[in-house]
């Protein structure tokens, strides 16, 4: 017997076609046959027929979104595998919240949209979908707050690189409900071994004989040391939940909780009571979501040194919020006034995980510096239903605060004040600002740079990276990182890699470049140009989101092996510059560099990828009409619909 075809398990034949169905009767009145649509009496039939009790169906039905992925036996074995430890424990924060709004008499409902893994598709064609697949997510949240007609309030819970993105832009575009952020929290990091940025480089260090193959094996087991939670550095899931709670998405001393543990549950609970707190206060989240939130998450950014992504999705949040959208003025104003206050993987100096910078006090600590150096809007208002000011002076003498800070030096030996300090300290320990924006002859629409993770070693006592170098170009990834691998890249090159925008590959990320860099140890000698955007945790003389991109007829596109390229980053006064200013491995001035670009024409070898998918073309296309990647990559309906109908009137004649 084919056992696909037939199991022979005679059991299976039990088949009925009625059940008795729920007992008891829906809590109608006549208003409600004679005026409500029909979907609204069938929708309290469908909460009947899931097991909800009919009585108690007359609550506030309160919506919880999640990007929950895998799935799990209530023991915590696995059944099926998520992609990523982001999601593979955010059904507890959704169990948690639910259970509470039950308890309060609201009806809670669970909708999920899953996400993908970065780390997962580094180095693979999965990234082309990856910054396409925010827009995705957001859209597929926005509708899904839609369909349940009769909501409430909406709680959104998510954890990691763009399903968190996704989510803040759908809950900041829910303008006229009142919404609240659960972040997914962090894994813990390995009691021994490596952390899971600098164990996603074992290859490039095996190919360099740095580590053995045995070594590699262990670390890059035990990198995740649980189950749950976004990486233990701060990356772009780390860096978007600090954005989230300093934004007043997410209650106080809610980012960077440790996945799984009986703190990070409780959020969950407080969570869900805060968001029917909201409602009762007929909070909206117009009333969160305001330029003075705006402000405050820019410059709590820039005082973690938060990742180069959010670059790209807080003017995102902020156009879905209905916010005049950030600028590069705007960025660079904030990040030389807002000096870094917190060492943390992977800027250093002392690189402590994300666990330990939230027992130190993560956000609302870090805003306490903040406040009395005068930089944050304290009048903002929160889902706590209080404004900053009133949550700091709360944080300030509350328990929770002494209690974890003591725990952090009692059980990892580690100072808190050493972690998150004032900004005197700061510059004692070598934090400098975070990012700036390189200008010049290669980066004529801009380009960023996370200066502040440049190694020291390589800048000079000014505080001024400098660097000339020739060439190497590359127009895939793949070869960029087999170079590496091969030893074919030197010392003093300076790493060109093209047409990897949004038009070549969905504008994916370059980590496995970046990080090999990093932990080579001729790596902090190699600087990087790209029209690519980075990982959060990305660190080195890196240059990326470079505008025009080379598809797009950019400079950069232009490029020859052996050109001299000059890059300046001063770390103090956050000015750059990235110039061609020769070519033939002949170093000369960067007006020279301006005559060989005027009179060269791009490169003849620029394509796409062919693997490129035509949802990311499209993706790409209208992203570019709505802003562009300065502007967040978004939908922008009115400007897509100008340009289409133009476009129709032109093939019209």
């Amino acid at each position: 017997m084919n056992p696909i075809l037939d199991s022979g398990d005679a059991s299976i034949y039990e088949v009925r076609t009625k059940a008795q169905g729920p007992r008891g009767a829906l809590p109608l009145t006549p208003e409600m046959l004679r005026d409500r649509p029909s979907g609204d009496i069938f929708g309290w039939s469908q909460n009947a027929g899931m097991g909800w009790n009919p009585a108690l169906l007359g609550g506030p039905e309160m919506l919880i979104l999640s990007t929950h992925g895998g799935l799990r036996a209530p023991d915590g074995e696995p059944i099926a595998l998520g992609y990523h430890t982001g999601h593979f424990e955010v059904h507890l924060l959704v169990e948690a919240a639910a259970r509470e709004f039950a308890h309060l008499g609201a009806v809670p409902f669970a909708g999920y949209c899953s996400d993908p893994c970065d780390g997962r598709s580094q180095g693979t064609t999965g990234m082309f979908d990856s910054l396409p697949f925010r827009n995705d997510a957001a859209v597929v949240f926005r509708r899904l707050i839609r369909s349940l007609p009769n909501r409430a309030g909406v709680l959104g819970v998510a954890t990691c690189d763009k399903g968190l993105p996704a989510m803040m832009m759908a809950l900041a575009g829910t303008r006229d409900l009142p919404t609240v952020l659960a972040p997914g929290g962090v894994t813990l990091g390995p009691e021994q071994g490596e952390d899971a940025g600098k164990a996603q480089t074992v290859g490039a260090r095996f190919a360099h004989g740095e580590i053995t193959l045995e070594y590699a094996a262990e670390v890059a087991c035990g990198t995740c040391a649980s189950p749950g939670g976004g990486c233990q550095f701060l990356g772009t899931a780390a860096t978007s939940q600090v954005v989230g709670e300093a934004l007043g998405m997410s209650l106080p001393h809610s980012a960077l909780a440790p996945s799984g543990l009986p703190i990070w549950l409780d959020m969950g609970h407080r969570s869900a009571r805060a968001l029917l707190q909201l409602a009762k206060l007929g909070l909206a989240t117009r009333d969160i979501l305001t330029p003075q939130a705006l402000h405050n998450a820019m410059v709590l950014h820039a005082a973690f040194g938060g990742s180069t992504n959010l670059i790209l999705h807080l003017p995102a949040i902020a156009h879905a919020a209905g916010l005049p959208r950030p600028t590069v003025d705007d960025w660079a104003r904030v990040n030389r006034s807002v000096p870094r206050l917190v060492d943390v993987l992977p800027n250093g100096p002392r690189n402590h995980i994300t666990a330990q910078v939230y027992l130190a006090g993560a956000v609302p600590e870090t805003m306490l510096h903040l406040r009395r150096a005068g930089l944050l809007e304290k009048s903002a208002l929160t889902v706590s239903g209080t404004t900053v000011d009133a949550q700091l002076d709360w944080w300030e003498d509350s328990e929770r605060r002494h209690t974890l800070r003591k725990l952090l030096r009692e059980r990892d030996g580690i100072d808190p004040e050493r972690v998150i300090m004032d900004a005197d300290t700061a510059r004692a320990a070598g934090l400098t600002a975070t990012v700036c924006f390189p200008v010049g002859n290669l980066t004529p629409g801009g380009s960023i740079v996370k200066s502040t993770s440049i190694d020291p070693s390589v800048v000079d006592a000014d505080g001024v990276y400098r660097k000339t170098g020739p060439a190497r170009v590359f127009l895939a990834e793949r070869d960029a990182i087999a170079a590496i691998k091969k030893h074919q890249v030197q010392p003093g090159d300076v790493m060109v890699l093209l047409c990897r925008g949004p038009l070549g590959s969905g504008m994916e990320e370059t980590y496995q470049i970046t990080s090999a860099l990093k932990h080579l140890p001729f790596g902090k000698q190699v600087a990087l140009l790209t029209d690519a955007r980075f990982s959060g945790v990305s660190t080195g003389a890196c240059i990326g989101h470079i505008t025009p991109e080379a598809l797009a007829g950019g400079p950069l596109g232009k490029v020859r092996d052996g050109d001299m390229i000059e890059i300046i980053v001063d770390r103090n006064a956050l000015t750059a510059s990235v110039n061609l200013v020769g070519e033939a491995g002949h170093a000369v001035s960067s007006l020279e560099g301006d005559r060989l670009l005027a009179a060269r024409a791009p490169r003849e070898d620029l394509h796409a990828d062919a693997d490129l998918p035509q949802e990311t073309r499209l993706w790409a296309a209208l992203q570019e009409v709505s802003g562009g990647t300065w502007g967040g990559s978004v939908y922008d309906a009115e400007a897509i619909l100008k340009v289409l109908e133009a476009g129709r009137k032109a093939l019209q004649g």
